[in-house]
């Protein structure tokens, strides 16, 4: 085994271990109706996001890159890599700022609710938004989608 395929695989259980740590976090405070729950879930996960999730993607997608580029990959070639490439800046340069921002104003929301001692009008219509919940929903099924063009490598 290669030094970055070494590398990119701890980057890959980095990037799986912020997944794991957030995702749960936020469907417990979506299923929950204790606004002091809702707040300890999402400010832990709002935490594991930025802590975890961020380094783990940043780290999976540089050493990729450079483990393509150590392999000899081309990107005009192997049609796999430019839907890898594309999937990666969808689903980490789109999708993950929005579940950030989605959490943070989400972990906001339900800290006023908290300090009030009851939910909110605007904790109500960020939990009815669900934007979270659809963008780390979208982060958790593009690992597998992307495992499988890395794989499999089908055009």
């Amino acid at each position: 085994m290669d030094g970055w395929r070494l590398v990119h695989i701890v980057a890959m259980i980095w990037l799986g271990a912020g997944l794991g740590a957030t995702y749960p976090l936020i469907l417990k405070a979506w299923a929950s109706k204790d606004v002091k729950y809702q707040m300890y879930c999402l400010v832990e996960a709002a935490n594991n996001e930025t802590r975890v999730l961020l380094p783990g993607s940043m780290a999976t997608g540089i050493t990729g890159f450079f483990w393509g580029v150590a392999e000899g990959y081309n990107f005009v070639k192997d049609g796999w890599l430019a839907a890898l490439a594309a999937c990666f800046v969808f689903f980490y340069f789109i999708c993950l700022p929005l579940l950030g921002f989605g959490l943070r104003r989400a972990r906001l929301a339900s800290l006023i609710a908290a300090k009030k001692g009851q939910e909110t009008q605007e904790l109500r219509d960020i939990l009815n938004d669900r934007v979270p919940i659809v963008f780390s929903t979208l982060l958790v099924v593009s690992v597998p989608l992307m495992a499988w063009l890395a794989i499999f490598k089908p055009f």
